[in-house]
């Protein structure tokens, strides 16, 4: 397991109460929250733990656990939460979008981040056509402009939606995507992915959790989901988000039962992106997630 941030201690009685948030992007992939920033709205928000999960990039867990690690340091420790270290893998199944998170990964370690490398050359090459498809239906924006008006973020579709937004080419994100670059939109290029399998063995290879991320989102039928889960759990799959911020009771409690029937560990989360997804804040969701530390402590005795 790789070495995360805890005031407290491995189990802190100040932190039994308190929520955490194993679901956050910032600003190295599409959120709007720096690393440290988003330590800083943690404490703010009375969390006891979060995990940063930017979209298949660890660019930014070193900020955030430093950034933790000075707090720790300094008068405000008791209220410094813990950085979990991990990363949310975009990968394909039968033509869906599955996403899976990867907890306490060893972000160091060599063969992982030589595959990283490989989806970030892939996903280089992916917006550059891209960027040539749009030139070609009238919106003059280059890769290199991109990079520029965002620094140090991987670029995803609501960056080409903000872009075209604030150069006044559209009126809204949604119609960036409706008119250009959804799934079926004349600018969209499907870029190179791992299968979810894949994705699992390289987060066991570093020595992380791998957790089957919103699996509602999904829309697949319960006899598909089952296939799925069967299948990522025969490849290493350890948890499954059981709690998460647009989950009504019932779909809690249909993946707590899928987490039951597969042995999986539950994790829970806000898929916070700060204004990129107005209306959902860290820790609550929509207002009404609450994730317990007890399901942080469950996950990290996989790790001993």
């Amino acid at each position: 397991m790789s070495k995360a941030i805890d005031s407290h201690g491995d189990y802190p009685h100040g932190s039994m109460m308190r929520p955490i948030d194993l679901h956050v992007h910032s600003t190295r992939s599409d959120g709007t929250f720096s690393p440290a920033q988003l330590v800083d709205y943690a404490m703010e928000k009375g969390l006891a733990a979060f995990a940063l999960t930017d979209h298949d990039t660890v660019d930014g867990l070193a900020e955030a656990l430093d950034y933790a690690r000075h707090l720790k340091n300094s008068d405000n420790a008791r209220n410094v939460p813990e950085v979990v270290p991990g990363i949310e893998f975009s990968t394909e199944y039968q033509g869906k979008d599955i996403h899976i998170l990867g907890l306490y990964i060893d972000f160091h370690h060599k063969a992982f981040l030589k595959q990283l490398q490989e989806f970030v050359d892939s996903r280089d090459n992916r917006n550059r056509k891209m960027c040539q498809l749009l030139q070609e239906h009238g919106i003059p924006v280059t890769y290199e402009t991109l990079l520029a008006q965002f620094p140090g973020a991987v670029i995803t579709r609501a960056h080409y939606a903000k872009y075209m937004l604030n150069h006044g080419y559209i009126k809204s994100m949604k119609e960036a995507f409706e008119r250009y670059i959804d799934d079926n939109g004349p600018c969209y290029v499907p870029r190179e992915k791992v299968t979810p399998e894949q994705a699992v063995k390289l987060i066991l290879a570093a020595d992380g959790i791998p957790i089957l991320a919103h699996p509602i989102l999904y829309h697949m039928s319960d006899e598909r989901l089952d296939t799925l889960t069967a299948a990522l759990k025969e490849a290493g799959l350890i948890g499954i988000e059981a709690i998460y911020s647009t989950y009504n009771t019932a779909e809690e409690r249909q993946i707590r039962s899928l987490a039951s029937k597969y042995n999986l560990l539950v994790s829970g989360g806000s898929d916070f992106h700060g204004a990129n997804k107005p209306g959902l804040d860290l820790g609550v969701g929509y207002g009404k997630l609450f994730v317990p530390y007890a399901v942080l402590n469950d996950l990290k005795q996989t790790c001993k």
